[in-house]
């Protein structure tokens, strides 16, 4: 694609945004019992491609079981209020309530609470316990403080996740940097790491050795990064370049296969779709499982950027509360915008258009819709 000339000394490249393309039928339509919906990772497959966001109000032990149960990953915040307090309950609660002018300043006093490893092992073991596959969630400013703590908890896979992340994390508070190809090169479990938007971070990403990249900056509806850093990525063509990187690593390395995992501006079923068709083998889902009426953000959801101690770049978000996790998944949907029978819509989509797994629905034809 072309640059377009912004002014005399600025070009820039036109993106696309999930509300600026469509999906197009052109092939036969199918049953929808015979559309298959699993997904891999490294050595786990699931009967869903879809992940729990690491937010405490999307993800607790309690919903990441549930969510593993219902065939999708729960990812847990393990440095969220669940590895920082015995009993969070009654924190979760009081965010629920807080008014709007108070919640950014109460939110940092109670992330303000030290991380307890003894947590975040008694965490994951609540989860293993249950059958599911483990997965947790660290900042890359924080990996290197708490990784063993999780490695020795017996965790299954590992997502490195911030709002951007690259393949060596530098910082200047007397810790080392995070070299992410060393670090993956020494660690025995999978992991999935972001986000990035372009395909030159993708694919520097995707040679430090990890399993799957995040596309997006996270945070999706809850995130502010655009109004307080300037920092904005229209997610069509952030998947779409993306996906490219993964093409040409798969012909670099000689055949391995990065899973590209679409995270931010899911809010909708069809939003979903659209991620798959742009090239997205899985989705991370927040502000869409949020909605569930046992989410432990009460109708609220936010991303550990609104808690930020020196710059919050994230807001609580109402969301609207339509039923139970298996009524957002599996339905019946109480209503018809997308919202909730996240799974059914994903399957009737790809029944409609003829495909009968989400590898072949990457290659389906889209169109501009202005």
């Amino acid at each position: 694609m072309s640059d377009i000339e912004i002014g005399r000394s600025k070009r820039g490249r036109r993106g696309f945004s999930f509300d600026d393309v469509a999906v197009v039928p052109t092939r036969r339509t199918r049953d929808t019992e015979l559309v298959n919906l699993s997904w891999q990772i490294d050595a786990y497959r699931f009967d869903v491609p879809f992940i729990g966001a690491p937010t405490d109000s999307v993800m607790s032990p309690a919903t990441a079981i549930a969510l593993g149960r219902a065939g999708g990953l729960g990812v847990l915040n393990l440095e969220g209020v669940w590895t920082r307090y015995e009993d969070p309950e009654p924190l979760l609660a009081e965010i629920a309530q807080l008014p709007a002018d108070q919640a950014t300043s109460r939110m940092r006093e109670i992330y303000a609470e030290p991380i307890k490893g003894e947590l975040i092992t008694a965490r994951l073991a609540e989860i293993r316990e249950a059958g599911v596959t483990v997965a947790g969630s660290l900042s890359p400013a924080e990996v290197l403080r708490h990784y063993e703590t999780v490695l020795a908890a017996g965790t299954d896979l590992m997502v490195i996740r911030g709002s951007t992340v690259s393949a060596e994390h530098v910082s200047t508070e007397g810790s080392a940097p995070l070299n992410l190809k060393q670090f993956i090169y020494e660690l025995d479990v999978p992991v999935i790491v972001g986000g990035v938007v372009t395909y030159t971070a993708a694919l520097h990403l995707m040679r430090t050795g990890a399993a799957g990249v995040l596309v997006g900056f996270g945070g999706g509806a809850a995130s502010t990064s655009r109004a307080v850093l300037g920092i904005h990525a229209p997610m069509a063509t952030a998947i779409s370049d993306v996906a490219a990187a993964r093409r040409d690593y798969l012909d670099e390395s000689g055949g391995r296969y990065v899973q590209v995992i679409a995270d931010g501006s899911l809010g909708t079923s069809g939003d979903i779709v659209k991620a798959f068709a742009m090239g997205s083998d899985a989705v991370m889902l927040g502000t869409a499982l949020a909605r569930a009426t046992d989410a432990p953000g009460r109708g609220w959801h936010w991303g550990p950027e609104a808690h930020n101690q020196k710059l919050p770049r994230g807001n609580r978000v109402k969301v609207d509360q339509l039923g139970d996790l298996d009524v957002v998944l599996n339905g019946p949907s109480p209503v018809a915008d997308g919202s909730a029978n996240l799974i059914g819509a994903l399957r009737t989509a790809l029944a409609t258009t003829g495909y009968r797994e989400v590898k072949e629905f990457q290659r389906i034809d889209v169109v501009l819709k202005s």
